[in-house]
This record gives C-alpha cells, structure tokens and sequence, in this order.
C-alpha cells in the first residue's frame, strides 16, 4: 500500500509535465538519446520516454562488415521518471558507429546522423590523440508555470545548436545544469519534473545525440542557493541525478555523492562533489569543508596515482581565485583550500588544471608558485542563465589580463600535439559561436 501511494501522485505528476513540454520528432520520444560514459569497449546512452514504453539500441561499425547488434531491452515507467539507460558493448577502440533508438518495435527518426566514435588504443602505438572537450555550467531555462514575475532569467538556447557545431568528443557539465525551484527541491518528484523540463529542450537534442555527456553538480541541481551537507533531501537528488546521467560511477570508496573519475587520451578528469558534504557557509563553531575528509584523500591518492599528461579537476565552484566573495572556496572554507594546496605543493603533481563554474562569468585564473608550475583555473559560466554583467569589478588579481567574459558563453579544450609537445588549446565562445579569447597551456609549462 505504501508503495502505491508514493507512485500514484508521481505518475499523475510526470502525465501533466510531459502533455506540457513534451517534444520530440517521435511520439513517444520525450528526450534523448543522450551520449554518457564511453570505454573502448562500451558506452552508456540515456533516453527519456513520454509513456512506459519498450526501448532498445540497434548499433554497428561503420566500416565493413556492419554488423548489427541489438541492446538489451528496457521498459521504461513512471516510477524512474521515464528514464532509461542503455548499455552498447562489445565495441572496438578508435571506431566509429552509427546507432537507431527503438521505440515500441519502431525505428525514431531524427534529423541528424546518430553517430558516436570510441576512444582510440594508443598507448605504446602513437602519439596521443587529439580531442576537443566542450565546457559549461549555469543552464537556466525559463518556466512560465514557477519562474519568478519579471524578465526571464534564461536565454540564448541556441548556444547548445552552436557547440554541436563543433563536434566535441566530450562535453563536461560544470553544475547548475538545470535550476531547481520553490516547486522542486522538496521532493523527487519535483527533482524529475525539473529534470524532464529542462531536458526536452529542442536546441538541446542534437549536441545529447552525439557528444559524450559527463556532469558534476552545484547547488542549483543539489537544492536551494547555497545548499550543503544539510539538505534534506539530498540523498533524492541524488538519486534523481544518477537518473537523468550517465556518468561513469557515483561516488567513491563506498560513498555517497557524485565524485568519479575517467580518462581519454592522455588526459584524466576528476568530477568533485562540492555539495554532499560541505559545511554550511555561515558555520563558526567547527571547520568548514567543501569536499570532505575522504574526498580529498581519495583526490590526494589518484592525483599521486595518475600517470596522465594533463590532469582536470572539475569542480563546481572557484578554487583558485583568493577573493572571499560568494561562494569561492577562498570564502566557504579557507583552512580546506589551503589543504588542498599545500598537497598539491608537497605532491609535486605535474600537470594539474582546474575546471570550475558557478560565477556567471568566465576567465581565466594562474596562480605563481614559488619553485614550482604555476596553477591555472578556467571558471566558464554561464551557458543560459543571466551574466554577471557586474563582475569586472571583482579584481580577482590572479586573473589573466582579457581573459573575463561577461555574456553567455562555452569554453572548447582542445589536447594536441605529439607526446613530447602536449598543448591544451582553449577557446571561449559566446552563445553565436563568435570567438572572445584563446589561450595556450603547453603540458611543459606544468611540470615541476
């Protein structure tokens, strides 16, 4: 019985949500397919239905003979929120497949080539290889149903049109990835209804088809502004979290969070949670924290363990940038970030470059340190959501000079180069694709 008490109010939820914003070329099609976690054997892909319905893949190598494989089959209901996700295995590394999403026996036609490429074997062959990652954060998008009376806080969608231009291999969402409000974040239910809004998104379909999604979250996609360790509902935030991503693990040593990690090329990604167990900001009788006792030991370990040229630590909010404002780690939890760098320092770890979000603006960090590298952070933010149009008064002094970004925008890390000469191009764009800045971190400059 109280089973079917939970269910009920969400099944009569999702029916409504999806009659309102539900899109797509099929009609039993809400959102998706959506590229997740890819190996060289495998990769996850994600898809959202508007009714319980019977899902599979279809996938073959492009190159002869094209054999067909079919996935598992995968009823979705309302209980997952519609959700699925599917697992294409028995892939090879370095080939490139084409892929059909199954509806109810029928074939879903869309208007681009489904198509996805697994990462290359070139370890003791060749040189690494070249990939471009896309980066953003802050993705508001606008609710006429619960947005606040005014002028809309969302815009440029055609930002997510504009970065599957370019053909990224992977795309790193850096938290705020949808917005929960006064309606969402006290229950599941809410949680997915947001999800499933956000979504369906029809700018958004093409760049989930055919890039390689990876996410970490802030507080908007965690709870209220400013939510930590306290959130009473953060254990369904997570849940709803790991229904709407393909992320390679959730959460590590037994933990709960988000944090993972993976590798592509000769580059390693570190996904942080900066939610679950963080302190509250306003919190003066004990330490406060961001990460955690176990998190940043386990960072510790597989920063020393890593092997990789580069190595990306993502995070929601600014590591680098000193000035105690908002919510920057200088300003939440001092004695913790302190921590963090003086192990980076004693480590001696080559190669380190952080990713962040959160601001509303972007620019690029470099911290000089004496006798060794210096540290650079790129804080790309935001995507949809409304600029901070004031932020050239925050004198962050680590800031590199024409590097602040105060409209929408999207960052592209590009890794090329030979073995010996790695270089990790950025371009930031803004939401028409228009070039702002470009900078050059060569792999040498960031060894001890």
């Amino acid at each position: 019985m109280p089973k079917c008490t939970s269910v009920f109010p969400v099944l009569i939820l999702f029916v409504v949500v999806l009659a309102h914003y539900g899109y797509s070329q099929h009609p039993l099609l809400h959102a998706g397919p959506m590229l997740g976690a890819a190996t060289m054997r495998d990769i996850c892909v994600w898809v959202q239905t508007r009714k319980p319905t019977r899902v599979q893949i279809v996938y073959w190598d492009t190159a002869p003979p094209h054999q067909r494989r079919w996935t598992e089959v995968f009823h979705t209901d309302y209980s997952t929120g519609l959700t699925t996700h599917l697992r294409l295995d028995s892939l090879f590394p370095g080939r490139t497949y084409e892929y059909e999403l199954l509806l109810g026996d029928e074939r879903v036609s869309l208007p681009y080539p489904l198509r996805f490429r697994t990462p290359p074997l070139w370890q003791w062959r060749t040189d690494p290889p070249t990939f471009r990652v896309a980066a953003g954060s802050c993705a508001y998008l606008n609710d006429s149903l619960t947005d606040r009376p005014g002028q809309p806080y969302g815009g440029g969608y055609e930002i997510f049109e504009k970065i599957a231009q370019f053909h990224p291999e992977l795309m790193l969402w850096l938290g705020d990835n949808v917005y929960f409000r006064e309606t969402d974040w006290d229950s599941r239910a809410g949680m997915i209804a947001r999800y499933t809004h956000d979504r369906a998104l029809p700018q958004l379909q093409r760049l989930l088809a055919t890039t390689c999604h990876y996410a970490i979250w802030d507080d908007h996609d965690y709870g209220p502004n400013d939510s930590d360790r306290s959130f009473l509902h953060k254990h369904s935030a997570r849940q709803v979290f790991q229904l709407f991503w393909c992320n390679p693990t959730y959460g590590i040593d037994g933990l709960h969070g988000i944090t993972t990690s993976f590798s592509w090329g000769d580059v390693d990604f570190f996904l942080l949670d900066n939610r679950f167990w963080r302190t509250p900001n306003r919190l003066k009788s004990q330490r406060r924290t961001l990460l955690g006792t176990e998190q940043l030991q386990w960072l510790r370990d597989a920063l020393v363990s890593s092997r990789a040229t580069f190595k990306v630590i993502v995070i929601g909010g600014q590591v680098l940038n000193p000035l105690p404002v908002f919510e920057t780690y200088a300003n939440c939890a001092p004695e913790e970030r302190d921590e963090l760098l003086q192990m980076l320092q004693q480590e001696r770890i080559p190669g380190v470059f952080f990713l962040s979000g959160d601001r509303h603006f972007t620019e690029l960090s470099r911290l000089n340190r004496h006798d060794l590298y210096p540290l650079y952070e790129l804080t790309v933010s935001p995507l949809t959501s409304s600029p901070f149009r004031e932020a050239s008064r925050e004198q962050n002094p680590l800031r590199v000079p024409g590097t602040l970004v105060t409209e929408r925008n999207f960052a592209l890390l590009e890794f090329a180069g030979p073995r010996t000469d790695r270089r990790l191009h950025i371009r930031v764009y803004n939401s028409r694709g228009e070039l702002l800045w470009q900078h050059t971190v060569a792999a040498a400059e960031l060894r001890p």
